[in-house]
């Protein structure tokens, strides 16, 4: 078992203040999406931009930059493994709040579901690795440069691209996979980005200035063309799907990708017994299955409410396009209600 260090201790506090600002930024900005397209008659997922002149959208992104902020912090003092998979609790306090704000009914078992992703982050959490000791800018522009990191970082962009350019015109707003999908990869490599920015600035803050290395302003350079692109289709994706498909989606996607990058390029598991890191695996599986029946039982309650009907051997991709025509559904039942 890992211990649990001072400075893990502090990512973990980090980490669980993030998840439940994060979490609320989605209800807030959901709610100002729907405020803005009602207005303006344009939705953000068909291209429009009216959401921008909304102050609910923009108190979201508040929200959503104060918990990134402290996900940022939390980054500089424990290892991704840790503190990545602590992201399930955003869903949980986004599914919650979904229920009595936005009235997506949350079925009984995604109770059950929540359950799953709090005890899986307890298991993650108690088998943790330490943070490695780094020591300068330099030292982590050589572990993103490794052969096996920069054959992680060619595949991302390929896929990306093919994403953006070739299946979200096709079947994005039909596929919650497409966007989340651009939003994931992004995010794993915006991860690795703010891991170096922010040890970067905590050795600077320490005496040791790193921001003389062009090292360090490049790794700015990422993580702002990272963001600006996971938000875009985060919001694309909002806006085109149900809260609770998107959010449990996008997490398992996110945190599989970024633990992936991590262990690629920090090497998080080097030093680490195999039992330390079964165990984390089990508690990573424990709340990826948490979050797919949160997710799945959202869906199953919402058809049922509306009275749809889902044959028990669908296809996947056949139940994660039923979140676009809900979620439609839902929004044209609410203008005539209006």
């Amino acid at each position: 078992m890992g211990g649990f260090s001072k400075n893990n201790l502090k990512g973990f506090v980090l980490a669980l203040l993030s998840s439940g600002f994060i979490g609320a930024s989605f209800i807030i900005k959901k709610k100002g999406l729907r405020r803005a397209a009602a207005v303006s008659g344009v939705r953000a997922g068909v291209g429009g931009y009216a959401y921008l002149l909304e102050p609910l959208w923009w108190l979201g992104m508040i929200t959503m930059i104060v918990g990134e902020v402290a996900n940022f912090v939390a980054y500089a003092f424990a290892p991704a493994v840790l503190v990545t998979p602590l992201g399930a609790l955003s869903i949980i306090v986004s599914a919650a709040l979904a229920h009595f704000i936005l009235k997506e009914r949350l079925h009984k078992l995604g109770i059950l579901g929540c359950v799953m992703c709090i005890s899986g982050s307890v298991i993650i959490v108690i088998h943790a690795p330490q943070e490695r000791a780094i020591s300068s800018v330099q030292e982590i522009w050589n572990m993103a440069t490794q052969t096996s990191f920069l054959l992680y970082v060619a595949s991302v962009i390929v896929v990306v691209f093919v994403l953006i350019f070739h299946l979200a015109p096709q079947c994005g707003h039909a596929n919650v996979l497409v966007f989340t999908g651009i939003c994931s990869l992004m995010g794993s490599l915006s991860v690795m980005s703010v891991k170096a920015v922010g040890t970067s600035l905590k050795l600077t803050f320490e005496g040791k200035n790193q921001l003389i290395y062009p090292e360090t302003w490049f790794f700015m350079v990422v993580v702002a063309i990272c963001v600006i692109t996971q938000m875009n289709y985060l919001n694309k994706a909002l806006d085109t799907f149900n809260t609770a498909v998107v959010s449990p989606i996008y997490y398992v996607m996110f945190t599989s990708l970024t633990i992936l990058a991590s262990v690629i390029m920090f090497k998080d598991w080097d030093g680490q017994s195999g039992g330390s890191i079964i165990s984390e695996m089990c508690g990573f599986i424990v709340v990826l299955s948490g979050t797919i029946l949160l997710n799945v039982t959202k869906d199953y309650e919402s058809s049922s409410f509306r009275g749809l009907y889902h044959p028990p051997l669908s296809s996947l991709s056949a139940r994660l396009c039923s979140g676009n025509r809900d979620s439609l559904k839902h929004d044209e039942e609410e203008n005539s209600v209006s």
